[in-house]
């Protein structure tokens, strides 16, 4: 157990002490268990104390009888520190060094987090490589959450992956961890036989002369795990409070699972298909018990698309009935069609954010998102008349069949907007911020083959959309190419990038998701000396070559897929779940095919 008291000098000296002291309110006593995990949040305390999903799976551990505790990235004042005094990365609650835990279970939210896992590895002084680990009194190493969907390119480090919803998988891997008296060929084999589980040791991946892979042996399929029934799965009652405020610092409920529209750039679309939905009375019960065990004075209500929520209103009622008066609803993914003036009645009316994705109607359907001009509109109007100001909008460059005109029509959406806002007077001026993105090719989607636009192709473009928007009262900025491309490469990678991310952090990368922390020379370099090229993982790959998450089944169909990629370049819209089963391979399971929406 790691004295805090040994570390007063170094809290006093670091950025944020409270990042380091555990005791949160709100969190539970720990003693040490039959099978004690760590999890692992591959980024800042106030990033990761706002994640749910690794709460949700903390409580399926705690049922169990099992010990959770959390561990966060720290800022490098106190990691470094932490090194240069030989003292080990610990967890929060019971201050434990990392490596007397039995498992790790880190969670992938993005792919520029990886180098972070390779820190908190070495703070911890664990070797990176599983090869390195056999044999030895070391934890388990696992990864979940949605980068996982595609987890080569740190398979080399992991144990143990869970792919799909970890409530109740990734507990019954901790019940065969303790009948077998730990991490024996039997627990491998027997975990192996689960839904959402792989075991990255018991697959084989084959590369041709080319170097593209050409096959797969050993454990050659492994199905994502899926939670049926979303009102009897694991959900804590309280939420520890974090002791400085946290990226989203409110309580958090989770509406639904899934999303009915299917965008074709969009990889969590697919990935958490089918959707399910909580119902009001489980929504109502969970907000009132975390908002009486928190003294939060908001709720937010998430999912991709909570206005897709079938009882909204509904649920808005009940918890303005049952919840303190003073309490706040936060609405932070509601689509352009789905918006309701009543729903932002409690919101604090400050600025609203709405993702059109594409300028013009012709590239909205290549990509499926079935919203019209008019409807942008009217939810533009809607939202001012109750009281908004500022508009954020959202949008992507790089599309598939992309064209300077879809880029222009930007500009005509923001005027059009302009001119609703204008057609009343009104107290304050219209403020309108335009986002724009480099379009990222992700696994599990029907553009999951298609190329991402160069370096010179970027600037064309943001050179482009400056001259279109030098408009007053609106402001552009747009993401960094070097970030996408390497997110690109990350998230479409095989096992050959292990090395790669090695490298990169040797040469001092973490915190690569922070814009001002990105070593883009040490990337380069790392790519480099393993012989590596980025256009390896960003070009246009085959619609007949394996792709190196080939092996994983997340039930959407490779068929659909492809037909989908075909109606986008075609300029068709499929639509949503909503208006009919698309056939997407889900249609026994699905409770939208059934009628249940």
């Amino acid at each position: 157990m790691i004295n805090l008291d040994d570390l007063k000098e170094l809290l006093l000296k670091s950025e944020k002490p409270a990042r380091y002291t555990g005791g949160e309110f709100g969190f539970d006593d720990l003693e040490k268990s039959k099978f004690n995990i760590c999890l692992c949040f591959p980024d800042l305390y106030e990033v990761g104390t706002s994640n749910l999903g690794i709460k949700i799976v903390a409580e399926s551990f705690k049922r169990r009888g099992y010990t959770a505790d959390f561990c966060y990235t720290p800022w490098k004042d106190f990691g470094d520190g932490l090194k240069e005094r030989g003292v080990p990365l610990y967890s929060l609650g019971m201050k434990t060094p990392l490596a007397e835990f039995d498992m790790l279970g880190f969670s992938l939210q993005y792919e520029l987090s990886y180098t972070n896992v390779l820190y908190m590895l070495d703070l911890a002084g664990i070797p990176f490589l599983r090869k390195d680990r056999v044999g030895k009194n070391y934890p388990l190493i696992a990864f979940g959450g949605p980068c996982t969907v595609n987890p080569e390119p740190l398979a080399d480090i992991a144990d143990v992956v869970f792919i799909g919803d970890g409530e109740s998988v990734d507990a019954d891997v901790a019940d065969i961890f303790v009948e077998c008296g730990g991490a024996t060929k039997e627990f491998f084999n027997r975990a192996n036989e689960l839904d959402g589980v792989y075991i990255p040791h018991l697959l084989t991946v084959k590369y041709s002369k080319d170097g593209h892979i050409c096959g797969f042996e050993g454990q050659t399929r492994v199905k994502k795990a899926t939670c049926e029934n979303l009102d009897c799965a694991p959900f804590p009652k309280k939420f520890a409070v974090p002791n400085c405020e946290s990226v989203h610092d409110r309580a958090v409920i989770e509406v639904m699972r899934g999303c009915y529209r299917g965008c074709r750039f969009c990889q969590a679309g697919f990935i958490y298909r089918p959707v399910r939905r909580k119902s009001v009375e489980t929504l109502t019960e969970q907000a009132c018990s975390l908002i009486k065990n928190s003294g939060y004075r908001e709720v937010s209500m998430n999912s991709l698309s909570t206005g897709d929520y079938k009882h909204l209103k509904e649920l808005i009622h009940s918890l303005k009935e049952n919840l303190p008066q003073e309490v706040t609803l936060a609405l932070p993914s509601l689509r352009v069609d789905s918006f309701d003036g009543e729903f932002a009645q409690d919101a604090r009316r400050i600025s609203l954010t709405f993702a059109p994705e594409a300028g013009s109607q012709r590239l909205r359907n290549v990509i499926n998102k079935d919203i019209t001009e008019n409807e942008i509109l009217k939810a533009a109007e809607s939202a001012f008349n109750v009281g908004y100001s500022a508009v954020k909008l959202y949008f992507m460059m790089g599309l598939p069949t992309e064209t300077e005109e879809d880029l222009k029509a930007i500009r005509r959406i923001v005027s059009l907007i302009k001119g609703v806002y204008n057609k009343q007077k009104r107290a304050k001026a219209l403020r309108i911020s335009v986002s724009v993105s480099t379009f990222i090719p992700k696994p599990f989607t029907p553009f999951q083959w298609e190329k991402q636009i160069t370096f010179e192709e970027s600037l064309a473009k943001q050179d482009l959309l400056r001259k279109e928007l030098f408009i007053k009262g609106v402001s552009l900025s747009w993401s960094d190419y070097f970030t996408a491309k390497l997110e690109a490469a990350l998230a479409r990678g095989d096992r050959r990038l292990c090395n790669v991310i090695i490298s990169a952090y040797n040469k001092g990368c973490r915190f690569d998701g922070w814009i001002k922390e990105l070593k883009k020379d040490a990337w380069q370099q790392a790519f480099d000396e393993n012989g590596i090229k980025f256009e390896d993982y960003t070009r246009e790959w085959g619609e007949n070559e394996i792709l190196p998450w080939d092996f994983i089944d997340i039930s959407v169909s490779k068929k659909f897929l492809l037909s989908e990629r075909k109606k986008a370049y075609a300029g068709q819209v499929t639509g949503s779940c909503q208006t009919g089963c698309k056939g997407c391979g889900l249609q026994n399971s699905c409770p939208a095919a059934k009628g249940d929406l």
